[in-house]
């Protein structure tokens, strides 16, 4: 079945962001955007804690977008992996991505995303975060490895991908799955619904309003 995309006011949904997990989290429930990445410099500053940072990179991607649209809703975001207090970033290549599935191995650790909706017209503005609990399996040497030859940890904070080859390497989680992809739906869904930007969602073609 081919979802069908939710009924929206007048304004544009737009997405400030250039993950394609993201836009495909999105398109998977029928909504209709466009895509505007934002280009802010994703810097940490020192002092702040994860969630001051993922939502102060939310804000800014979102604002960053909206300064020059006019009727319609920004969505932003920023994901995180937290291990031990740390973020663990994207890995820069092959011998960093290894270390990380190695500290990864065996335990649990935080997927935190930060998201903002503004609404150009009205001002409204709804910030939140999302925590998930991801344990991952104890990994043998060979299993690690393998996992590096797909070559898929290169681009994904904290060196896996829970949605692709990488959902191996999960055990367990608690709490929202797609947040572990990069944007919580349910949550994001709610906010978008708040500020009138989504009036009604038909996710399924089967007469569900």
């Amino acid at each position: 079945m081919i979802p069908k995309p939710s009924t929206l006011t007048d304004n544009k949904i737009i997405l400030a962001s250039s993950s394609p997990r993201r836009k495909e989290l999105l398109e998977r429930i029928g909504l209709r955007f466009e895509v505007i990445p934002s280009e802010i410099e994703e810097r940490a500053i020192a002092g702040e804690t994860p969630i001051e940072h993922v939502m102060r990179l939310a804000k800014e991607k979102t604002f960053e977008v909206a300064n020059n649209l006019k009727a319609s809703c920004i969505i932003g975001a920023d994901t995180i992996v937290l291990l031990d207090g740390e973020i663990l970033g994207k890995p820069a290549g092959e011998d960093e991505a290894r270390r990380m599935l190695q500290r990864l191995s065996g335990r649990e650790h935080k997927v935190i995303t930060g998201f903002c909706i503004f609404e150009t017209d009205t001002k409204e503005l709804i910030t939140d975060y999302t925590v998930t609990r991801v344990m991952i399996k104890d990994l043998t040497e060979e299993e690690i490895e393998a996992y590096l030859k797909t070559e898929e940890s290169f681009d994904k904070a904290g060196g896996y991908a829970i949605q692709g080859k990488g959902s191996f390497l999960v055990k367990e989680i608690k709490g929202s799955y797609t947040n572990v992809v990069g944007l919580p739906l349910c949550e994001v869904v709610e906010a978008l619904q708040r500020a009138g930007a989504v009036t009604s969602l038909r996710s399924f073609d089967n007469g569900i309003k």
